[in-house]
């Protein structure tokens, strides 16, 4: 798992506003905690966290720290990778909706005899889950993040590296208000759901749940970006 210590001001900044940096803080500690107890609660063997900050009570005693180091992102991606040991499965800290069920069919997927690497699109165009048979040094370098091609371009990387790739199931990633919601009412039984409920009745939001006042993207907008999301069976056509 690639992550960032829970700082105000340092994590999920595109929910400001209408959340303020501490809610949003909050609310990446609760996606960091519900995330590490999905893996802790798979089959895997061991879970690394690529850090980029300091451990705190959000992270299980089980799991392994590494430090991400400098760099862009795609560096320390490969810096991450190079601690994996066999065949690995990476997910963020945006999905605190993925279950060990799911990270259990990832790894099965990968290990199966005619896949070399695993993807997950997100609904934003990037991917939430990676998985790799062995680390690659040119898997992620160069390939710019936060866009709405990202996906497709790992996907892209992944096959003219000769990976065979398998795709995952799509999940949204939570990098605004109304992704936060929605999250949060579809996976109610959560400490992510339950740090979205705090806030939505507490004073914790500069404006209101309409995204669509504030300059942010709103419901309406999303739906939109989402449905011209890339999926892996994009590459074929």
């Amino acid at each position: 798992m690639l992550a960032k210590e829970p700082v105000p001001g340092r994590v999920k900044t595109r929910l400001c506003p209408p959340c303020t940096p501490a809610a949003a803080a909050a609310l990446a500690e609760a996606a960091l905690a519900d995330t590490l107890d999905a893996a802790c609660a798979s089959g895997a063997d061991r879970v690394v966290l690529a850090l980029d900050g300091s451990p705190g009570p959000w992270c299980p005693r089980l799991v392994e720290i590494v430090d991400q180091g400098s760099g862009g992102l795609d560096q320390r991606l490969t810096r991450a990778w190079s601690a994996t040991r066999g065949p690995a499965l990476q997910v963020g800290m945006d999905t605190p909706q993925v279950s060990a069920g799911e990270l259990d069919h990832g790894m099965d997927r990968l290990l199966a005899p005619d896949v070399d690497a695993v993807l997950g699109p997100a609904t934003d165009g990037g991917w939430w889950a990676i998985g790799l048979r062995r680390p690659h040094p040119l898997a992620f370098t160069g390939i710019p993040t936060s866009r709405p091609d990202t996906g497709r371009r790992q996907h892209e990387r992944l096959q003219a590296l000769g990976l065979r790739t398998s795709p995952l199931g799509t999940h949204t990633d939570v990098d605004y208000w109304a992704d936060a919601i929605a999250v949060a009412d579809r996976w109610p039984d959560s400490r992510f759901a339950a740090a979205v409920h705090r806030l939505r009745l507490g004073r914790h939001l500069r404006l209101t749940d309409d995204l669509t006042t504030n300059g942010t993207m709103g419901a309406v907008e999303l739906q939109a970006a989402h449905a011209t999301r890339w999926t892996p069976g994009d590459a074929a056509r």
